[in-house]
């Protein structure tokens, strides 16, 4: 995805820097030659706006005035010569995840009959379908609908836009084939359709790509055979096809693409062996071939071509591959995913560890290795090695400075949490799971500066208390210390933790009430104060009034919705 993001960044700013360089010019005109905003134009985006029910994002707020070319008028880009709007570019920030439109799209934006982009991303909650009228965008090069709610199928119309560079709907709720009519997009370079519904073959039609550079159809229903001929476009760099429902054997005609960079067809059902013609691909990077059939086979030349391989995916196959082999293991790669590839004796040693920035050997059988395995890995940032047998003393352990996530649960680890957080704990670290081990002693006091989202210590031995500096972990999303033995009361600085989405105490020995701080988490979705020694009031306010009863269950005196009601003030003020 990150290669497609790179390309449609560049064919957008490409697009509209164009649009941008003619308007430059047109400035130096005196004001009294530069055309206002052709009327119509005006009407059609003034619909658009009428049809957006809600805008945090505020970038329809600038839609004032009847100049919709005067450059206040946010996302509107106009030929400065005609007054005729050219581009349209709604897009939401990245970061900005309050952002968001909630409305539809007018079937009037087919009558800006000279607009050339459009983009409508990141919207979220922009629904109903597609217009058919688009297709009447004849001078269209960039339409980008992705990451918002559209629903229904894919109109057919769309393959009359005999210009467009790149088709991106990707991340909204589409449903349906592909239309063949696609195929007539001979022009095409980026087509994005992933994170949908959609579903049934890839139409024959799509060998007329002889141009396209980027294709991703991940995350849908899309079933049959991969054309042997898919495309014919030695352009490609970038295939998406995972999470599909396709079947039958490796499309050999892939390894025909000299300058593909990234392949991934994982979680498919594909069988048979992978074709020796796969060290062909000399400009690889990434390979993904992870969850496919029980009986894929790969070949030796792996082991020997592909010289430009940084990534490699291989999880979930049965491959009982015993050991890591010598080829990924003296390459200088960048990610490495073998999960459930039943993996035996003692972590690999890796030839070049500096290289390593994710690796991913969980769900496997390792037992030991764990003392040198992390030596000069100076890059690693993302850490998986859960659901092994590994058993040691984490004390032992010195982490590489850069992680951003550990993923330890689930095995046979001793020790204390002060050995992962303390004073010198990295400000890079945001996933933390050691559940499933044997640690024990107290919950370390957290310093102020970490980036926590994910601290789970769950199925532990953990005594102590929860320290009140919990409140500095201000970015953690996710709480998870069930099944340990932590005892003391809920701390109200708990309260302070505004991004928490996961709450779970259950089955400790924590005494006295669910404090009304907590209230002040406006966004928990989930909660589990079971089974401890609780008394008290639960907080009345919503999201606790709504968990289930269970959430609160077996513990020594809790009243209130949802359970039964508090008898008087006495038993509602149990607990403090």
């Amino acid at each position: 995805m990150q290669i497609l993001g790179w390309v449609l960044k560049v064919l957008l700013m490409c697009s509209v820097l164009g649009m941008f360089s003619v308007t430059s010019v047109a400035q130096e005109r005196p004001l009294s030659q530069a055309p206002i905003c052709f009327e119509a134009d005006r009407l059609v985006l003034q619909e658009f706006k009428a049809k957006i029910l809600k805008d945090t994002t505020e970038i329809l707020a600038s839609w004032m005035g009847k100049d919709c070319c005067g450059g206040d008028w946010e996302g509107v880009v106009c030929n400065p010569a005609t007054g005729r709007v050219t581009g349209l570019a709604l897009q939401r920030p990245d970061r900005e995840l309050g952002m968001y439109m909630i409305g539809t799209l007018p079937a009037a934006l087919g009558n800006l009959h000279f607009l050339e982009v459009m983009v409508i991303s990141g919207m979220k909650h922009i629904t109903g379908p597609i217009p058919e009228s688009l297709s009447n965008l004849t001078r269209l090069t960039q339409l980008i609908l992705e990451d918002n709610s559209l629903e229904g199928s894919i109109p057919p119309g769309l393959g009359h836009l005999s210009l467009l560079q790149t088709l991106s709907l990707g991340g909204n709720r589409l449903k349906g084939p592909i239309p063949p009519s696609l195929g007539n997009l001979r022009n095409l370079l980026v087509i994005n359709l992933g994170k949908n519904s959609v579903s049934g073959p890839i139409p024959p039609t799509f060998i007329s790509f002889l141009s396209l550079q980027s294709l991703d159809f991940s995350f849908n229903l899309l079933s049959g055979f991969i054309p042997d001929a898919l495309v014919r476009s030695q352009n490609l760099t970038y295939i998406d096809l995972s999470n599909n429902q396709f079947s039958g054997k490796f499309p050999i005609s892939i390894c025909g693409l000299a300058n593909l960079q990234d392949l991934s067809l994982s979680h498919n059902q594909l069988t048979g062996t992978i074709p020796e013609q796969i060290g062909g691909l000399r400009s690889l990077n990434s390979l993904k071939l992870s969850e496919m059939d029980s009986q894929i086979r790969l070949p030796i030349i792996l082991g020997r071509g592909i010289p430009s391989l940084l990534s490699i995916d291989l999880s979930y196959n049965n491959l009982s591959l015993g050991t890591v082999p010598n080829w990924i293991k003296d390459r200088p790669l960048s990610n490495v995913n073998l999960a459930g590839c039943k993996l035996r004796g003692a972590l690999p040693k890796f030839t070049r560890p500096d290289s390593l920035s994710s690796i991913d050997l969980s769900n496997n059988l390792l037992t030991d290795g764990i003392s040198s395995f992390f030596t000069n890995m100076s890059s690693l940032q993302n850490i998986k090695l859960s659901n092994n047998q590994l058993k040691f003393d984490v004390s032992e352990i010195r982490f590489p400075d850069g992680l951003a996530s550990i993923d330890l649960h689930s095995n046979q680890i001793t020790g204390s949490l002060s050995s992962i957080i303390n004073n010198r704990t990295s400000s890079f670290l945001e996933a933390l799971d050691v559940s499933g081990n044997h640690f024990s002693g107290e919950i370390p006091e957290f310093t102020e500066g970490l980036s926590l989202k994910v601290l789970n210590i769950g199925s532990n031995k953990i005594t102590g208390h929860i320290p009140s500096s919990i409140s500095n972990l201000i970015e953690l999303e996710m709480l998870d210390i069930q099944r340990n033995q932590i005892a003391g009361t809920i701390p109200t600085s708990l309260g302070l933790l505004s991004k928490l989405q996961w709450l779970d105490v259950s089955v400790n020995s924590l005494t006295g009430k669910i404090p009304t701080s907590l209230l002040g988490i406006r966004g928990l979705r989930h909660a589990n104060f079971r089974a401890n020694r609780l008394c008290g009031e639960i907080p009345q306010g919503r999201p606790y009034s709504i968990f289930p009863g269970s959430a609160y269950a077996h513990n020594l005196c809790l009243c209130g919705k949802p359970l039964p009601p508090c008898r008087g003030k006495n038993q509602a003020n149990l607990g403090q």
